[in-house]
């Protein structure tokens, strides 16, 4: 009981009041479009949905706005992320509820948490169908969870002070914060600010390409964010080969640490080039690439360009974790769509929006097996793993290890959950690596042109574990779940 005492509850509540209300307002957003397109019933859920959610936060920091003097621990940092991420995806689940387009909450909380956490994974069959304020708010939702609703907050409320950092170390992306800056505040700016322009650039873009300003926001907030949201049905598989090249170049730049777009943009272009990390994303994703392209164009009647066009999208897309469909690689051979499985993986850049394992992981851990070697042939000698010419502590490869570790075990437990209530083992399986890895698409029934609508009551509150469990990097979320945690 000690513990709990020595938590700030106070901080907790009123900060994640101040997410809610910021939440409010993102929501009220997606209500102009169904104005717009005279929607009255969506805008109305919308409505209702904002108002609940925004008395909700007002009460909540009403009820803690005595000022408390002592910065946020890593104990409250843990705590505010998590619940954070679970309370805005309950809320937010509230419009998609109030409208009836989503039959349970089960279903709108599973949708709401798949967009914050930029999975993509779907339970709507008939997406044409929904309002446009809802497939607005669809899409807002992984605009927002991609670069990180709190890391939003810390940009515009920087009145934490210092003890920001620990929210941020909490939530962003990857395994370390990308500090642009001294202050935490500025940091979250400058990546929000980077995030913004490339989501503007995307937008004009796609509209050279014939898309409405209506899709290509759509898509563009789905882009950046890693999330594969779109507003068809088919995905981008009916769009042209322009509108797809576009969308690829802008999931690898959001598969890309954000820390190096700044440095581009500051002119520091070997800062880019050099990095490790950022050659061996690109790397990967070329020689799958043109492997599976060769394979498609010498063993099908398609064109050499749409065979590149359609392996390298959907090799991004799924490095990514944009989770995308242009064609549905569950009909191509099954050495390549295999191939396609083994890259849910993989995982995006550290500072990147994307999820998965992240590249770095892989990338030390294969130096530090390479490097085993040696020190077996010479066990006296000391030979560190170095990226970038810096060496990698001990502690940081044992962290690694331990991520993999947990992450297979969770993979296992998963499956066999899903398994249990009645999926076969390549839904099951597929459907825990998609959901875990912020994939989206997975194999199985839970493939490229299907959707997870079939899934079980219990499977949906699963696999939503899942993707939280993924979005924060597992830590975040599983620390809560022990019992020293709360210990003084």
């Amino acid at each position: 009981m000690s513990g709990w005492l020595d938590i700030n509850l106070r901080m907790i509540t009123k900060f994640t009041g101040i997410l809610l209300m910021i939440l409010t307002f993102f929501m009220l957003l997606s209500a102009i479009w169904s104005v717009v397109y005279a929607e009255d019933q969506a805008l109305r859920a919308i409505l209702w949905g904002s108002a609940i959610t925004f008395a909700s936060g007002l009460s909540m920091f009403l009820l803690t706005r005595t000022h408390d003097h002592r910065n946020i621990g890593k104990k409250e940092g843990y705590i505010i992320v998590t619940l954070t991420w679970v309370s805005i995806s309950a809320f937010g689940a509230l419009p998609f509820y109030l409208y009836h387009t989503i039959p349970t909450y089960t279903d709108a909380f599973f949708e709401t948490i798949s967009g914050f956490t930029t999975t993509g994974a779907t339970v709507i069959q008939d997406i044409e169908s929904i309002s446009k304020g809802l497939l607005f708010w669809r899409s807002m939702t992984h605009w927002l969870g991609g670069m990180g609703i709190i890391v939003l907050t810390l940009a515009i409320l920087p009145v934490l002070g210092v003890g920001g950092m620990q929210l941020f170390v909490a939530e962003a992306p990857g395994t370390t914060p990308s500090r642009l800056h001294p202050r935490i505040a500025e940091t979250a700016k400058r990546l929000w600010g980077i995030y913004v322009l490339f989501t503007l650039l995307q937008t004009i873009l796609l509209m050279f390409g014939g898309m409405d300003l209506f899709d290509a926001l759509n898509h563009a907030f789905s882009t950046m964010a890693t999330g594969g949201f779109s507003t068809k049905n088919d995905s981008v598989a009916s769009f042209s080969p322009y509108i797809q090249y576009v969308i690829i170049f802008f999931m690898v730049m959001a598969g890309t640490s954000f820390s190096l777009h700044y440095f581009a943009l500051k002119g520091q272009l070997d800062k880019v080039y050099k990095n490790e990390e950022f050659r061996f994303f690109i790397s990967i994703m070329a020689i799958f690439t043109v492997v599976i392209a060769t394979t498609i164009f010498l063993t099908s009647q398609i064109g050499f360009e749409k065979a590149f066009r359609d392996s390298l999208f959907q090799v991004v897309s799924i490095v990514t974790t944009t989770g995308f469909v242009s064609a549905d690689y569950l009909q191509w051979e099954g050495s390549l769509w295999f191939l396609i499985f083994l890259l849910m993986f993989a995982g995006g850049c550290i500072g990147s929006t994307g999820g998965g394992i992240k590249m770095i992981r892989h990338l030390v851990l294969l130096k530090n097996v390479r490097l085993e070697f040696k020190r077996l042939i010479h066990p006296m000698a000391v030979i560190p793993v170095r990226i970038n010419g810096k060496t990698i502590p001990t502690e940081i490869i044992n962290n690694f290890l331990a991520f993999f570790m947990i992450y297979v075990v969770t993979i296992a437990i998963g499956s066999v959950i899903m398994a249990i209530i009645g999926l076969d083992f390549m839904s099951a399986f597929g459907a825990t690596v998609a959901t875990l890895g912020n994939v989206g698409p997975g194999i199985g029934s839970v493939g490229p042109v299907d959707n997870y609508a079939h899934i079980p009551m219990v499977g949906k509150w699963t696999l939503s574990f899942l993707m939280l469990l993924g979005r924060l990097e597992l830590f975040t979320v599983l620390l809560l779940l022990s019992p020293s945690f709360y210990k003084k």
